[in-house]
């Protein structure tokens, strides 16, 4: 029976062996490997599928998968690195029945910094699957709080940030005009009529704060005037924006405008009327420099740049082109000081209906607003206020509180203007990373290569520290929590030479490597009409500003 059973058996095998197709010279038909793919990846409780910002120092990214993983091929495929930077060794363990890859640094992370992850295609699953689509993600460790600095009073901190702000119009004005460098990181032979208006301003401030002695801001001012009053080029007695520092030649802003500039002209004018109430001693050289700026500021011819006696001043004209650019100075913006001064002026005054039917003839067009956001009015300008820098450069030297005319109470105008700024940023509709009620400010300033006027309608995520700082009259609360942030935590990235730079955007983890004469110059002079009304109450005792105010229609207790 068993012989049979054995031989029943061997029939079967070699009748299998010999069925059709069954060639044992043919390779196995061999089934491949399913790919491996990527189905989640966190950082901590959030998907990295786009940037994470403020990510803790010591994160836990999971990246699960459809399969699990081959353990041995995870260590090569697995990266972090700083950008531009050394890499962070990680960690890694499993989990999920090895289908769910648990990374983490070895080492705390650094703060406020960007890390690149990757996974490369190396990776494999455990049943030898590929893996075809690498990872490379982002994320942004979060802010360090501590303190990098130690603790000043809060008059301390004004008087530093005051004194390191200074250093930009003392140290780096150009050595032969002894003018205001139009910005740190150009071309060091273009000064700017604007900013050494700001920068004479500040001179006043450097020798009332003791940075330096009154002789030797004299000595400065004299050098400036001098060159003002004999050298620069200047068109019917209004300056360039730019002019060269040592040759003082016009230096074209743009192809049209390498002329005369009457609002960068009004701003310098503002400066040197403060400059000639300070030095009121009787010796011949302050006599001297009183009598040299009242013949700068008697050569503009306000008037003529009505165009033909037009009821509105024109802010551009060039040699070359005349009236081409045809650029009215309609409001609001920062150009009031231009009509005060126009109006104030000696020599070449305007009349009123100038005010009326040009600078504030706009009223369709963006004067009044008079619309609410964020709790408060606005009284006038654009809608949400516009850069903050409309609230600072007139008022370096026309002080606000207490002014009014047709149109508006400048204190209210003022403050509110910077409380919308303020507020805006605290809600930070576009989500921008690192925006807060200590972290805030708008306005024209550098952005990540370029320029922008910053506000509330065109916000790039740029923080500019001026806006802010230069609104200390307005916002002194507001104002403070802004610098001791600006200071204590971000300062040992954007505090330096010339106090604050320009800018920066801790979505982009930015910081500018700029300073600018027209961003440094509101920072002193406002933080000193904050703490003493200094420049506030040099301008407003010209007698001629006084009655040029008044004129168009202002009353203020000091008028």
């Amino acid at each position: 029976m068993i012989k049979n059973c054995l031989a029943i058996s061997l029939f079967f095998c070699l009748f299998a062996s010999c069925k059709k197709g069954s060639d044992p010279t043919m390779p196995p038909v061999i089934t491949p490997a399913a790919p491996v793919n990527l189905k989640t990846i966190l950082v901590n409780t959030s998907s990295l599928d786009n940037t994470v910002y403020g990510v803790n120092s010591t994160p836990v990214i999971k990246a699960s998968f459809s399969q699990p993983l081959q353990r041995d091929s995870v260590a090569t495929a697995v990266s972090m690195a700083e950008e531009g930077g050394a890499a962070a060794p990680v960690t890694t363990t499993f989990e999920n029945g090895d289908s769910t890859l648990v990374i983490q640094p070895s080492s705390p992370l650094k703060y406020l910094t960007k890390y690149h992850f990757k996974i490369s295609t190396t990776l494999q699953s455990a049943g030898n699957g590929s893996f075809t689509t690498a990872v490379d993600k982002d994320f942004i460790t979060r802010i360090d709080s501590s303190f990098k600095f130690p603790v000043l009073t809060d008059n301390a901190l004004l008087d530093l940030v005051e004194k390191q702000t200074f250093k930009y119009f003392w140290d780096f004005s150009h050595p032969v005009s002894g003018l205001a460098r139009e910005r740190s990181n150009g071309d060091n032979n273009i000064v700017t009529s604007g900013g050494s208006g700001f920068g004479i301003m500040s001179l006043i401030t450097g020798i009332s704060r003791n940075f330096i002695t009154r002789a030797d801001g004299l000595a400065k001012i004299q050098l400036i005037t001098a060159f003002l009053k004999n050298t620069a080029q200047n068109f019917k007695g209004a300056f360039p924006h730019w002019l060269h520092g040592a040759t003082g030649v016009a230096i074209p802003f743009s192809q049209k405008d390498n002329g005369a500039d009457l609002v960068e002209t009004s701003y310098l004018i503002q400066g040197l009327l403060c400059a000639r109430q300070y030095f009121n001693g009787a010796d011949v050289a302050e006599t001297t420099l009183r009598t040299d700026i009242n013949t700068i500021c008697d050569r503009v011819q306000w008037d003529w740049f009505r165009k033909n006696n037009e009821d509105v001043l024109y802010w551009h004209w060039s040699p070359d082109y005349t009236w081409d650019m045809n650029h009215k100075i309609q409001g609001w913006n920062e150009c009031l000081i231009t009509y005060i001064l126009a109006a104030s002026s000696t020599t070449h005054s305007i009349p009123a209906s100038v005010y009326t039917n040009g600078w504030t003839a706009s009223g369709v067009n963006g004067f009044i607003n008079g619309k609410t956001y964020y709790g408060y009015t606005l009284p006038l300008g654009p809608t949400l206020g516009g850069p903050l820098f409309f609230s600072h450069y007139s008022f370096l030297g026309v002080n606000p509180n207490g002014l009014t005319d047709t149109y508006a109470n400048y204190t209210t105008q003022t403050k509110n203007h910077t409380l919308i700024n303020y507020n805006y940023c605290i809600a930070n509709p576009n989500n921008y990373y690192g925006y807060s009620d200590q972290c805030w400010g708008l306005t024209a300033s550098d952005i990540p290569n370029g320029y922008n006027a910053n506000s509330p309608t065109s916000d790039l995520g740029v923080i500019s520290p001026t806006a802010a700082l230069s609104s200390f009259p307005y916002t002194p609360v507001e104002s403070m929590k802004a610098l001791k942030f600006f200071y204590y935590v971000l300062g040992d990235k954007i505090f330096k030479d010339y106090g604050f730079v320009d800018a920066f955007a801790l979505k982009d983890l930015w910081y500018a490597n700029s300073f600018l004469a027209i961003d440094q110059g509101p920072i002193i002079v406002m933080i000193e009409n904050y703490r003493s009304n200094l420049l506030w109450g040099l301008l407003t005792s010209c007698p001629e500003v006084k009655a040029g105010m008044k004129k168009l229609g202002f009353s203020a207790p000091y008028l």
